[in-house]
């Protein structure tokens, strides 16, 4: 029990939970004082976020650039490519099924558009040192330029400042996400919104996770017409993994297996050891899926326009993030954030509703993230015996 508790995802179902119940009953005065937290770490979110997307990018694309030579840059394409067709796969499914599937809800509810909010007594404004963009575009420039040095003083500071971030993230964010989403359910219950959210939540996270299975099964097909073996076969192969990953929520902890199904795949022993444990890290494919049909879900509710060309570069911009996502419990969220809210214009409701989400399917986009490392490493491995054969 005392493990539970611990679990993020629990505490975001009792925190949840605990908004909608206290919302019906609570006097506006107590409801104003979560109101004045929110408002605040709100800002503090703001603050940071710009701050997390150089801490995370800047050491991951330097690092990226000091690796193996081809085999690197292959497992990277190949990675990024299924991060993107994850992402536009699930933005034309997104927008063929949401639109009929939460018409009623889109009816009732509007998040942009609420009266009878509970104000904050205060708020402070902690205003970022950057927007988002100039912090993505320094992070390029400063990533690429390390990955050309050797030794570099700034590489180390930045490595530093990457467990700065990660610290904040562990030890100040994520243990404040639950109060900040109970304030959040709270108002949503005060104003009398709250149920139909709900209903959303339940229908989002039914699609979600048949388009992962969905996913997986595409995944391994490509992957078993490269490597001419039987893709069902390679998936069930790989299902240890997959339910690993559910209970750890976490794709380094589930290494170890994922290796070991992916030796059972026929891999050899030097690809499945260099392609899974860099899969791990930067294959998010799963993750992207969930980010991508929440954001659809969620401008449906709020009558913004999903237009291709903008979902397009934040599909892009979002596959370059998932390279940096920390290997948290909801860290793919925290990377992704700023993006969603600079690209997409979420305001900070939208954004606790993502992140409630998000959470919510954690443990089974990580699931899908693992188990597609195993069809990258079959893929990569296919690849690298074709071009030995080609060679001699």
């Amino acid at each position: 029990m005392k493990n539970l508790s611990k679990n993020i995802l629990f505490q975001i179902i009792i925190a949840i939970t605990l908004g909608i119940v206290f919302g019906l009953f609570t006097p506006e005065a107590i409801g104003r004082v979560f109101a004045s937290f929110n408002a605040i770490f709100s800002s503090f979110l703001s603050f940071t976020i710009p701050l997390i997307i150089l801490g995370l990018v800047v050491p991951a694309i330097g690092k990226l650039g000091k690796g193996a030579g081809g085999l690197l840059v292959l497992t990277v394409a190949i990675a990024y490519g299924s991060t993107l067709f994850a992402g536009f796969t699930t933005y034309f499914a997104s927008v063929n099924i949401f639109p009929e599937l939460l018409a009623t809800q889109t009816q009732q509810l509007n998040i942009a558009d609420k009266v009878s909010d509970l104000a904050p007594y205060f708020t402070i404004e902690f205003t970022p040192i950057m927007d988002v963009m100039s912090a993505l575009v320094l992070a390029f420039i400063i990533g690429i330029g390390i990955s050309k040095l050797n030794n570099s003083t700034l590489e180390n500071a930045f490595d530093d400042f990457l467990v700065i971030i990660t610290s904040v993230i562990n030890k100040v964010i994520i243990p404040l996400l639950p109060v900040f989403i109970f304030g959040i359910f709270l108002n949503m219950s005060y104003t009398g919104q709250v149920f139909s959210i709900i209903q959303v939540f339940v229908k989002i996270i039914g699609v979600i996770f048949a388009l992962h299975i969905l996913l997986l099964i595409i995944q391994f097909s490509i992957a078993g017409f490269i490597a001419r073996k039987n893709p069902f076969r390679l998936l069930i192969t790989m299902m240890p993994a997959y339910f690993t990953a559910l209970g750890t929520q976490s794709s380094a902890a589930t290494i170890p297996v994922t290796l070991q199904q992916t030796l059972k795949n026929g891999v050899s022993e030097k690809i499945a050891g260099f392609v899974i444990p860099l899969a791990a890290n930067i294959h998010l494919a799963g993750s992207t899926l969930k980010i991508v049909a929440c954001a659809i879900a969620l401008m449906l509710l709020q009558g913004q326009p999903i237009e291709f060309g903008a979902f397009a570069g934040f599909i892009c911009m979002l596959g370059i993030a998932m390279v940096a996502a920390p290997g948290v419990p909801g860290g793919a969220i925290m990377a992704a954030i700023g993006i969603i809210a600079k690209m997409l214009g979420f305001n900070d409701e939208s954004q606790a509703l993502m992140i409630s989400l998000y959470i919510a399917m954690d443990s089974f986009g990580t699931a899908c993230n693992v188990t597609g490392d195993g069809a990258i490493a079959v893929v990569v491995d296919a690849l690298t015996k074709k071009k030995a054969q080609g060679i001699s």
